[in-house]
C-alpha cells in the first residue's frame, strides 16, 4: 500500500477517534446534569422544614439547579469568550479559572439582590396569596431556565437577568393581572437592551483607539508600550478595585462613594508601580512589532477575566438562587411577601455549584461564539473588552442606569470589531455599485463602472464582523423578556391545574 493510502486510512481513524470522543462527551454532559439535579433533590429533601408548602420548596430547588445550570452555560460565556478568542487562554484553562472564580463569587459575596426579586417587580400588596406567589416564583425559575436553555442550543447569549424577570412579570400577571407588576422597573429594564451595549460598545472601542494611537501605530512600539501599557495595568487594576468594593463584594462590604474612588486611585498608583519592572523586563530584546507587543497584555487579559468571573458569580447567582430565596422565605413567613428575602446558605451553594458545572459541561459552545464566531480577537482586543465591560458597569451603577452585564460584554465584542472593520475601510472609495454588482454612478471617486465594482468588492472582503450575529443576537435580546413572560404564564396555569389553587 502507497505511503497517501496509509495516511488517508490514518486520518480517517483519527476523524473516527475525534467523533467518538466528542459523541461521548456530548452523551456524558446531560448525564452529570442530571446527577446534579438528583442530589439537589436529595438535598432539598433533608434541609426543607416539613410543612403544607414543603413540597413546592423541594420541586422549586430542583428548577433553581436547573437555571443554575444554564446560567453558567451561557452567561458565563460573555466572561470568558474573549480571553479564549484571543488565545490568551485555552478552553481548559478558562473552565478552570471561571468555574473557581465563579463559586467562589458566589458563595463569598452572592445573594445581595435576591429581595429585588419580590420587592422591586411584584407590587407589595397585589392580592397574591402565598401559595400563588411560590407559584409565579416556580413559573418564573422554569420558564426563565428553559429559555435560557434554548439559546445556548442556537448560540445566542442572552442575559438571565431578563430572563428571570420576564419570567416573574408573565407569572405575576397571570395570578393577579397587569396591576401587580412594577412597571416601571420593566420600562428601566427595557432601556438597558439599548443602553447597555452602545455603552460597552463605545467603550471598548475608545480603549482600543486609544492603544492604536499610543503604542500600535507608533514607530517604537517596544518604546511606547514601556510607557503605556503600565498604565493601562494601572487603570485597569484600580477599576477593577472600584468595581470590586461596590459588585463583586457588595454583600461583605458597602463603602461610601469617596471610599470607592480612593481605593481605586491607590489600587491603580500600586499597580502602574508594580507594572512597570515586568513591563521592562518582558520587552528586554522585544521584536517591534504589533503582535509581540500584543503579548504584553496577555496576563492582564487573564487577571480581568478571573476578576470578571468572581463579581459575576457573585451578582448573577442571584438570577438562579433569588426566586428560590422568595419561595422559601414566604414558605417560612406564611405567605408574607414583599419584605426582605433571608439567604440560606444552602441555596446559595445550588447555586454556586450549579453555575460551575453548567460551565463546565455546557459553556464551549457560547465562549466560541462570544470570542471567536462574532469578530477576530487578540490579546489587547479581548484586554479592552473586559476592561469596557467592568468599567461600564461601574459607571453605570454610580448613575443609576440599568445595563445587563451580557448585553455589554457581548456589545464590547461588536464595538471592537466595528472599529476595527472601520479602520481597516477608511481608505477605500465609497462603493457604487448595487449587491448584485451593477453600477450605480460615475464621481470623482469612482471615475468609472470597472472602478466601481472593484471598490465595492474589496470593501466588502473588509467585513470584519459577522452580520448575521448582530441581527440574531440582538434579536434574542429583544424577545428575552416577552418570550420568558408568555413561557411562565403558561407554566403557572400549568401548575394550577396540577396542584390547585
Amino acid at each position: 500500500m502507497s505511503k497517501p493510502a496509509i495516511d488517508k486510512d490514518l486520518k480517517r481513524v483519527r476523524q473516527l477517534h475525534e467523533a467518538t470522543r466528542d459523541s461521548s462527551r456530548a452523551m456524558a454532559a446531560p448525564g452529570i446534569a442530571l446527577v446534579f439535579l438528583l442530589a439537589a433533590l436529595v438535598w432539598a429533601t433533608f434541609v426543607v422544614s416539613s410543612g403544607p408548602l414543603s413540597y413546592l420548596v423541594v420541586i422549586a430547588t430542583v428548577i433553581a439547579a436547573y437555571m443554575a445550570l444554564n446560567i453558567g452555560a451561557n452567561d458565563v460565556a460573555n466572561n470568558m469568550g474573549p480571553a479564549v478568542g484571543s488565545k490568551a487562554l485555552t478552553m481548559t484553562g478558562a473552565l478552570a479559572i471561571a468555574a473557581i472564580c465563579e463559586a467562589a463569587g458566589a458563595l463569598l459575596a452572592g445573594g445581595d439582590v435576591v429581595s429585588t426579586i419580590s420587592r422591586d417587580i411584584i407590587v407589595p400588596g397585589a392580592h397574591i396569596d402565598g401559595t400563588a406567589f411560590v407559584m409565579v416564583m416556580m413559573a418564573a425559575l422554569l420558564s426563565s431556565a428553559l429559555w435560557v436553555n434554548l439559546a445556548t442550543i442556537i448560540g445566542a447569549p442572552v442575559s438571565t437577568t431578563h430572563a428571570v424577570v420576564g419570567g416573574v412579570v408573565g407569572g405575576g400577571i397571570a395570578a393577579a393581572g397587569f396591576s401587580a407588576i412594577v412597571w416601571p422597573t420593566i420600562g428601566k429594564i427595557a432601556a438597558s437592551w439599548v443602553i447597555s451595549p452602545l455603552m460597552g460598545g463605545l467603550l471598548a472601542a475608545v480603549l482600543l483607539t486609544i492603544v492604536n494611537f499610543t503604542i500600535l501605530r507608533e514607530k517604537e512600539k517596544v518604546a511606547a508600550a514601556r510607557i503605556w501599557v503600565p498604565v493601562l495595568v494601572g487603570v485597569m487594576i484600580g477599576i477593577f478595585a472600584m468595581y470590586m468594593s461596590t459588585k463583586g463584594l457588595s454583600r461583605l462590604w458597602k463603602p461610601q462613594g469617596h471610599i470607592v474612588l480612593l481605593i481605586g486611585l491607590l489600587a491603580g498608583g500600586i499597580g502602574w508601580m508594580g507594572a512597570q519592572p515586568w513591563v521592562r523586563s518582558r520587552t528586554q530584546g522585544m521584536e517591534n512589532s504589533n503582535k509581540q507587543v500584543g503579548t504584553l497584555f496577555r496576563l492582564p487579559l487573564i487577571f480581568a477575566t478571573a476578576l470578571l468571573s468572581f463579581a459575576h458569580g457573585a451578582n448573577d447567582v442571584a438570577n438562579a438562587v433569588g426566586p428560590l430565596a422568595a419561595i422559601v422565605s414566604a414558605v417560612q413567613q406564611g405567605g408574607e411577601i414583599g419584605g426582605s428575602v433571608a439567604l440560606p446558605i444552602w441555596v446559595l451553594a445550588i447555586g454556586a455549584l450549579g453555575l460551575a458545572l453548567g460551565l463546565a459541561l455546557f459553556g464551549p459552545r457560547l465562549i466560541r461564539t462570544v470570542g471567536e464566531k462574532i469578530t477576530k480577537l487578540n490579546e489587547i482586543r479581548g484586554y479592552c473588552v473586559a476592561l469596557s465591560a467592568a468599567a461600564t458597569v461601574l459607571v453605570a451603577s454610580a448613575l443609576g442606569l440599568p445595563v445587563s452585564s451580557t448585553h455589554i460584554a457581548v456589545g464590547a465584542v461588536f464595538g471592537v470589531g466595528f472599529l476595527r472593520e472601520g479602520f481597516s475601510n477608511q481608505n477605500i472609495r465609497n462603493k457604487a455599485v448595487s449587491p448584485e454588482g451593477v453600477f450605480l454612478r460615475t464621481d470623482h471617486l469612482n471615475k468609472t463602472a470597472e472602478e466601481a465594482v472593484a471598490n465595492y468588492q474589496k470593501r466588502q472582503r473588509r467585513y470584519l464582523v459577522r452580520r448575521q450575529h448582530v441581527l440574531s443576537i440582538g434579536a434574542a435580546w429583544i424577545i428575552t423578556v416577552p418570550a420568558s413572560a408568555v413561557l411562565s404564564g403558561v407554566i403557572f396555569w400549568a401548575m394550577v391545574l396540577l396542584f390547585g389553587l
